[in-house]
């Protein structure tokens, strides 16, 4: 993971806007992100009520990550842990936290915690194995 990080450097975020690798913030004043991240493509994150991204983690594509839904309104800070990696096309609703390294699948619909060191996913993600 060194070599592939080896270049990496904090992109410029600016309020609704894409960074250089095609995803949005919007409320940027709330939005923490720690160092060598990968956040795919075509990634939405909304930081109304905070948004922590620790350090090493990654987000496919086509993500939505929510501190703030208006639909049943939610709201509450999302804390994605060290490590984590989430797949593409997954959504992660208000007050989540996923654990250290753990795992969700493509296409997941998280709507609890997940804790350290485990893989989840489905609509809605539930733990399938420890790692």
């Amino acid at each position: 993971m060194e070599d592939r990080f080896k270049n990496w450097e904090y992109p410029e975020i600016e309020e609704n806007k894409p960074t250089k690798y095609n995803w949005v913030v919007r409320h940027v004043e709330k939005f923490k992100l720690g160092e060598k991240t990968d956040i795919g493509a075509f990634t939405y994150i909304n930081a109304c009520y905070g948004i922590t991204i620790e350090d090493d983690v990654q987000i496919g594509s086509h993500c939505s990550i929510y501190s703030e839904s208006t639909i049943d309104n939610k709201q509450g800070e999302v804390v994605l842990k060290k490590n984590c990696k989430i797949g593409s096309h997954s959504i992660v609703m208000p007050g989540v936290t996923i654990g250290e390294n753990s795992i969700i699948g493509a296409f997941s619909f998280v709507t609890k915690d997940i804790p350290d060191n485990v893989v989840a996913h489905g609509i809605p993600a539930k733990i399938q194995r420890n790692l």
